[in-house]
């Protein structure tokens, strides 16, 4: 049986905006190791689920889905934001 995870992408720490971080995303666990190409040297599998990558609106759209389809799952909460507030002329202190 497949397994998948799910879970919300935070914001990266190099974006200003926060977009696309409110979907969830549900992505397969690989079921082969990956393997050294011979000829290229690349890792690579014969897992084509590995590039597959579902966007969900909500979590329960995401879970819901996943039952359906009788995929074992887990699900990742996204790390909780931290706000650091300081003023501008703590720079200087």
């Amino acid at each position: 049986m497949p397994t998948a995870r799910i879970y919300q992408r935070p914001k990266n720490s190099t974006q200003s905006g926060r977009a696309n971080t409110n979907r969830w995303q549900l992505e397969f666990a690989p079921e082969h190791a990956k393997h050294a190409d011979p000829l290229t040297g690349w890792a690579g599998s014969e897992d084509v689920r590995e590039q597959i990558r579902l966007s969900f609106p909500t979590r329960e759209a995401a879970i819901a889905y996943a039952e359906r389809e009788g995929l074992a799952f887990t699900v990742h909460e996204a790390p909780e934001r931290k706000l650091k507030l300081q003023a501008y002329a703590d720079n200087f202190r």
